[in-house]
């Protein structure tokens, strides 16, 4: 959740709202329909759940039928590249632990530098080189 983590925080979702991602269930930071999405994520992506009916519908009752194509794409593109790099054994890249100001820029000093080495994605063809 490395680069989602900084992008939500990024896109001003509260970083005790991230945190309560895990426990949406009982969490008092998620709306009806934050959990109807979360809960469909949920079921596509864990193997031993199922895509129910009640889930279809719930996700229904807060969705149209383009935004549930949408959020299934999205799902699933996520899906893919934590198994693309999970393959490839790409270690996170460190935007989860940059700082930010209150304007959501990020502070120069918490900035991470692109990994190098075997297994990393600076070492496959066309990578940045690493930076500070």
């Amino acid at each position: 959740m490395d680069i989602r983590h900084a992008v939500g925080v990024k896109t001003g979702v509260p970083a005790e709202k991230l945190a309560d991602v895990l426990t949406y269930r009982e969490s008092p930071r998620f709306s009806e329909r934050e959990r109807a999405a979360l809960q469909f994520c949920e079921r596509i992506t864990r193997d031993d759940l199922e895509v129910s009916e009640e889930c279809l519908a719930r996700v229904r009752e807060h969705f149209t039928e383009a935004e549930i194509v949408e959020l299934t794409f999205i799902i699933g593109y996520q899906t893919f590249a934590s198994k693309f790099a999970k393959a490839w054994r790409l270690a996170p890249q460190g935007f989860s632990s940059w700082w930010y100001d209150v304007e959501g820029s990020i502070l120069p000093q918490r900035r991470t530098r692109w990994f190098s080495g075997e297994g990393h994605l600076s070492s496959l063809p066309g990578s940045h080189q690493s930076w500070r």
